[in-house]
């Protein structure tokens, strides 16, 4: 059984604000071997959205409770947001205020 593709507007946005970290994080980069990296990690983590079990009512990757991510890339992730977490309020501080209600409103639901 396959899965229907997640295009939503909360996934929409969720694609958005992690496509944002990462190109903030690959920024620092100007290599080819990191230009791969960030083309897999965004592949990734994309598909991981387009299939995500919750659909629209997705949490936040750290409040979710399912990490769906394999080891390797969940390692990789949890760099990319701990480096650019704090730089998004410089570069997408709206983004980054939805982002964190959007967390805040999951918390308060349990």
């Amino acid at each position: 059984m396959k899965r229907e593709i997640n295009q939503g507007p909360k996934i929409y946005f969720e694609k958005k604000t992690v496509q944002a970290m990462i190109d903030i994080y690959y920024k620092q980069y100007k290599d080819d071997e990191h230009l791969i990296e960030k083309e897999d990690v965004e592949n990734y983590a994309m598909s991981r959205l387009n299939y995500c079990r919750f659909g629209e009512e997705k949490p936040t990757c750290k409040v979710c409770p399912v990490h769906c991510y394999k080891k390797s890339y969940k390692e990789k992730m949890q760099k990319i947001m701990r480096y650019s977490g704090p730089r998004m309020m410089i570069y997408h501080p709206v983004m980054s205020v939805e982002h964190f209600v959007k967390e805040w409103r999951f918390k308060r639901r349990k």
